[in-house]
C-alpha cells in the first residue's frame, strides 16, 4: 500500500524527526516501501548575499547531506530501502513538490502540539495535509 514513503526532516532538531523516522521504517517494512529523506534548505536573502562566502548555498547542502546520511544509517531502514534528497525552497512547497517528483504514497512528518500562533498563521505540517495529493500521517511531538 506504502510503497514511497517521504519523511521530511529539520535537520535543527532531529529529535523532533524521530517519531516521523520511526513511524516510516515500520511502514516501510510492513509493505516492503522504500524510505525517502528530505531536508530543505531556506533560500539566502539577497540582502546577505554580500556578506557570506561565495559558495555558502553549496556548503550547506554538502553539510545537510552529510547530516542526512548519517539519521539514514541511524533509522534503523535496510539501506537498499533508504535515501536522501536536500531541497532549496520554501518548507511546504519543497515538500510538496518532492512528494511529487517521486510520486510518494505517503508523507510522514512531525509536529508539534499546536500553539495559538498556529492556529491563525498556519504551520508547515498543515500547509502539506491541506494541499498534498497523497496521504499524510502527522506524527505528534
Amino acid at each position: 500500500m506504502f510503497k514511497s514513503i517521504l519523511v521530511p526532516i529539520d535537520l535543527a532538531d532531529t529529535d523532533l524527526a524521530k517519531p516521523a523516522i520511526a513511524t516510516a521504517a515500520t511502514l516501510s517494512q510492513t509493505w516492503s516501501g522504500n524510505v525517502r529523506l528530505l531536508n530543505v534548505l531556506p533560500m539566502t536573502p539577497v540582502m546577505l548575499a554580500e556578506y557570506v562566502p561565495a559558495d555558502f548555498d553549496e556548503q550547506q547542502r554538502q553539510t545537510s547531506e552529510e547530516a542526512l546520511a548519517i539519521v539514514a544509517r541511524e533509522s534503523g531502514i535496510e539501506p537498499s530501502r533508504i535515501s536522501s534528497v536536500v531541497r532549496q525552497g520554501g518548507i511546504y512547497h519543497e515538500i510538496l513538490e518532492e512528494a511529487a517528483h517521486m510520486k510518494a504514497d505517503l508523507i510522514v512528518m512531525t509536529s508539534h502540539r499546536p500553539a495559538m500562533r498556529t492556529y491563525f498563521l498556519g504551520s508547515n505540517a498543515g500547509h502539506v495535509v491541506r494541499y498534498a495529493k497523497c496521504s499524510v500521517l502527522v506524527v505528534r511531538h
